[in-house]
């Protein structure tokens, strides 16, 4: 251990002033619960101004020494919700000691969570580093709380590594996990998809081969692909043009299968821009382009209008009809059907 110590000094004593933050990640992640950081010492005096709507400062020394988890999480919310930092502080050093090494899995998330809540993502790391998890749910769990304490604590590799870890080397898995991002106002979570997350984490680190890499791998159809990989072909600038061409009509199938007619504007739209950087002339895009807004503006304008009108209303339910479903004879899929036999001399023409 004394050997440990040692290297881990040397460690730190190499790194730069601007790598504090990674060197004390790195510490927390080779010691785990051994090495515990040290909690803010707040100065003395009382803990909050008395503010209306917040916890009397009698109530709040008496919970600090008897509160229990969900006692202490709820003081967390509040006291960051009027930014009392010296509670925050007080809280934060309570948390860390509460609940010591061993303890029992719901324990651990529960105390990793207040921590979160108390704006201390790597207290968070420290806590959830005391324990292993068995393989199965209770890791997955286990690892979306790391990656929530990852992120908030704007450690990107960290929690990269984390999310691979989760979808044990298939990202299209992350597809269906709901990553939880913040309690709105009505009480429900707002999540996002574990694989657009990666994607972001990615970016943040300057991965883009492999930020694009995630993105194609989505198996999800209809406008999730369709964005995807409109986002993989703005990222893949060195891939030759008729891949990238390819890729764009691809994302168009899928729009047009979703109905997402703003999303297939902008994908002509893009076409039409990548063919004419690239000195190509885009006569089809444009086309498709132009037929595909006029035909949009105009069966939306005059469903707008004969929606109103009572005696219209089964050719308001024709003009909806063809507004939703681009297969249809007349609808929007037919501006952009491709030819079923492409001149192979210019794979790159619309």
């Amino acid at each position: 251990m004394r050997l440990l110590f040692a290297l881990l000094i040397a460690v730190s004593a190499a790194l730069q002033p601007g790598a504090a933050a990674a060197q004390e990640l790195f510490i927390l992640r080779v010691l785990g619960g051994f090495f515990e950081p040290k909690a803010p010492v707040p100065e003395p005096g009382p803990s909050a101004p008395a503010v209306p709507g917040s916890m009397p400062e009698a109530q709040f020394q008496e919970l600090l020494v008897n509160g229990d988890l969900q006692a202490l999480n709820l003081a967390c919310v509040e006291a960051a919700s009027f930014d009392f930092s010296k509670r925050l502080q007080l809280l934060q050093a309570r948390l860390l000691t509460i609940a010591p090494a061993p303890q029992p899995f719901q324990t651990v998330l529960v105390n990793a969570n207040a921590l979160l809540s108390c704006r201390a993502p790597d207290a968070a790391l420290t806590v959830l580093n005391r324990f292993s998890p068995r393989p199965g749910e209770e890791r997955d769990q286990w690892l979306v709380q790391r990656w929530r304490a990852a992120q908030a604590g704007l450690h990107h590799a960290l929690a990269v590594e984390t999310l691979e870890l989760l979808a044990q080397g298939n990202p299209a898995a992350l597809e269906t996990v709901a990553l939880p991002l913040k309690l709105r106002d009505d009480g429900s979570i707002a999540t996002r998809s574990g694989l657009d997350v990666l994607v972001d984490h990615l970016l943040v680190l300057g991965r883009r081969r492999e930020a694009a890499a995630a993105l194609l791998a989505g198996q999800m159809p209809g406008q999730p692909m369709a964005q995807r990989l409109k986002q993989a072909v703005a990222l893949l600038s060195a891939l030759p043009l008729a891949e990238r061409d390819q890729l764009l009509e691809q994302a168009l199938d899928q729009a047009a299968a979703a109905e997402a007619w703003g999303l297939a504007i902008e994908l002509l739209e893009n076409q039409r821009d990548l063919l004419e950087a690239e000195g190509v002339v885009a006569t089809r895009p444009r086309e498709r382009l132009e037929r595909l807004s006029q035909r949009v503006d105009d069966a939306y304008s005059l469903w707008q209008l004969t929606r109103q009108d009572p005696q219209q209303s089964e050719r308001t339910a024709q003009l909806q009809q063809q507004l939703r479903s681009p297969r249809a004879a007349g609808g929007h899929a037919s501006v952009w059907t491709r030819p079923s036999a492409p001149a192979p001399s210019s794979p790159a023409q619309p």
